[in-house]
C-alpha cells in the first residue's frame, strides 16, 4: 500500500510539473533574455571597501520570523531605474522591490526613460510590480520630486540612472543625495561620463556586486574623472527561493531535462556543454564554440571513450541575427559539427536548460564578468562550471573545486578545449565539482544571504542619511 502511495504521489508532481514545463516554454517564446550581467568587463586588483560576507542561515519559519529587511518596515523606498526591460540591472531592483514590499515598505518605482509608443515588455513588468503593491510613478513631475523629498531611502540603479537627479528635482538635488544609495553594475567605458556621476562622490553609499567592478570604478572615476567615490559596499547576489525550489526537486529536474533534451533531440546519455548569455563577441560564445571543435578533435585524435558531445548556445535571436552569431553560424557550417551545436532563441527561463545539460561554460571577456548570476544558479542545480579567470567569476568560482578556469582571450581557447575533454572524460571529477558548487552556494548565494548583506548596507545608509540631512553641496 505504501508502494502505490508512493508511486501516486511522485505520478502526480511528474505531471505537475509536466504542466509546467508546457507553461515555461509557452513563456519562453514571447519574452527576450535576462541578461544576468549588463557589463562585459571587470578590474581584478585588491580593494579597500565595506562588505558583507557573512550572513546566518535560517530555516523557512525562523526566516518568516526574523527577516533581517524587517526594520524597512513603513519606510517609504524610491527606486529609480534608468529603464524597464528583461535586462540584468532593472530586474535586480524589480526583485529589490518585491523584497522591500515583503516586509512592509512603502515602495515606488519610476523608470526615466520610457518610449514614446506602447512597450508590451514595460507594461507586463509595470503591472507585476502593481500586482505586488509597488506604487508606478511618471519619472517627472511634482508627486514624483515629492516622493524624493520625503523619501527615507532613494536607490538609483545603474550609473545611467544619475540623469534623472538633475533632469528632475533639479534645484533640490542636494536635499535628496544625502539618503542615496546607488546601485551600480555597468563596467563599459562609455558609462563614465561626468554628465552621469558627478554626484556620486556626494551620495549615501555606492553598493557595487562584485571586489572587481567596486575596484573598477574606484580607479576609473579616479584617473579619468578626477573624483572620489562614496562608502562603497560590495554584495554578492543570491538565488531566488523560485529557482532554488526547482533545483532542489529531483522530479521537477528530470522533468525538465526530459523535455529539453528531447526538443534538442539529444539522448538521455549525450553530453551538454552550454553557454546561457546574450550572443555577443563580449559574451565569447565564438570562443566557446572554437574551443569545443577543439575539444572534439582531441577526442577524436586520443581515441578517448565519451559519450556524445554537444555545445548547446542558449540566447540566440532567430528572427534578427546579428552579423556575430551568422559567424558564429557559418562556422560551425564550415567545421560541419551542425550535430553536435544547437542555438536556442532567448529565453527568460533559463531553469529547464539548466536542468537539462551537465556543465555551464561562462566565457565572458575582457575583464569578465561583473558577477554573472547565471554562474550560482548553474551551482544551485549542481553542474560544474568552466569559466574565464577574469571579473567576477573568480569571486564565485573556486578553480578545482567547483570548476575550472581558463584564460580569456584567444590564448583561452585550448585551455578551454582542454578543460572540457577533463569534465568529459572524468564523469565522478565532474559530479564532484557540481555537488561542491551546490554547497558553496548553500553557504553563500542564497536569497536570505542577499537579504542579510543588503540590510546591512541599507541600516549605514538610513543612518547617513539621519546624520547628513538636510545637507547640500556646492
Amino acid at each position: 500500500m505504501g508502494k502505490q502511495s508512493s508511486a501516486w504521489v511522485t505520478m502526480q508532481k511528474k505531471k505537475r510539473w509536466q504542466l509546467m514545463i508546457l507553461l515555461l516554454f509557452t513563456l519562453s517564446t514571447a519574452v527576450l533574455f535576462f541578461m544576468r550581467s549588463t557589463a562585459n568587463s571587470c578590474n581584478t586588483s585588491s580593494i579597500t571597501t565595506k562588505t558583507t560576507t557573512t550572513a546566518p542561515h535560517f530555516n523557512s519559519d525562523e526566516e518568516k520570523a526574523s527577516n533581517p529587511l524587517n526594520f524597512m518596515k513603513s519606510k517609504l523606498v524610491l527606486l529609480v531605474s534608468h529603464e524597464l526591460s528583461l535586462s540584468g540591472g532593472p530586474l535586480l531592483l524589480m526583485e529589490l522591490a518585491f523584497l522591500l514590499r515583503g516586509v512592509g515598505a512603502e515602495v515606488v518605482w519610476i523608470t526615466n526613460q520610457k518610449p514614446n509608443e506602447r512597450d508590451e515588455v514595460i507594461y507586463s513588468l509595470e503591472h507585476k510590480m502593481l500586482d505586488r503593491g509597488v506604487q508606478v510613478l511618471s519619472a517627472k513631475g511634482e508627486k514624483t520630486i515629492n516622493t524624493a523629498l520625503n523619501a527615507d531611502l532613494v536607490v538609483l540603479n545603474t550609473a545611467v540612472a544619475g540623469k534623472w537627479l538633475d533632469g528632475v528635482l533639479k534645484d533640490k538635488v542636494s536635499q535628496v543625495l544625502p539618503k542615496v544609495l546607488w546601485w551600480i553594475h555597468e563596467m563599459r567605458g562609455h558609462y563614465f561620463k561626468l554628465e552621469y556621476v558627478k554626484h556620486l562622490p556626494f551620495v549615501a553609499g555606492a553598493m557595487i556586486d562584485s571586489y572587481t567592478t567596486a575596484e573598477y570604478w574606484k580607479n576609473r572615476t579616479r584617473e579619468r574623472l578626477g573624483i572620489r567615490m562614496p562608502e562603497t559596499y560590495v554584495v554578492h547576489l543570491g538565488n531566488s527561493k523560485d529557482l532554488m525550489d526547482i533545483a532542489e526537486d529531483s522530479v521537477a529536474r528530470r522533468v525538465l531535462r526530459e523535455h529539453v533534451r528531447e526538443s534538442l533531440g539529444v539522448r538521455d546519455d549525450d553530453l551538454l556543454f552550454a553557454i546561457i548569455n546574450s550572443v555577443s563577441r563580449g559574451k565569447g560564445q565564438d570562443l566557446f564554440l572554437h574551443s569545443f571543435y577543439e575539444s572534439l578533435q582531441l577526442i577524436r585524435e586520443k581515441k578517448l571513450q565519451v559519450p556524445s558531445m554537444h555545445a548547446v548556445v542558449v540566447g540566440s535571436d532567430m528572427n534578427a541575427q546579428t552579423k556575430f552569431e551568422t559567424e558564429l553560424r557559418n562556422f560551425v557550417a564550415e567545421k560541419k559539427i551542425q550535430d553536435h551545436v544547437h542555438f536556442v532563441n532567448k529565453t527568460l527561463t533559463v531553469s529547464p536548460y539548466l536542468a537539462s545539460i551537465d556543465v555551464l561554460v561562462q566565457n565572458s571577456q575582457a575583464r569578465g564578468e561583473c558577477f554573472g548570476r547565471i554562474t550560482i544558479e548553474a551551482m544551485a542545480f549542481q553542474l560544474p562550471v568552466l569559466g574565464t579567470a577574469a571579473g567576477g567569476t573568480m569571486e564565485i568560482v573556486v578553480n578545482g573545486t567547483t570548476g575550472l578556469l581558463h584564460p580569456a582571450g584567444k590564448e583561452g581557447v585550448t585551455p578551454l578545449a582542454n578543460n572540457i575533454v577533463k569534465l568529459a572524460t572524468h564523469v565522478e571529477r565532474r559530479l564532484t565539482m557540481g555537488k561542491k558548487g551546490y554547497e558553496r552556494v548553500k553557504d553563500r548565494f542564497l536569497e536570505h544571504h542577499m537579504s542579510q548583506r543588503i540590510a546591512l548596507v541599507l541600516r549605514e545608509v538610513l543612518q547617513y542619511a539621519k546624520i547628513h540631512q538636510p545637507q547640500s553641496h556646492s
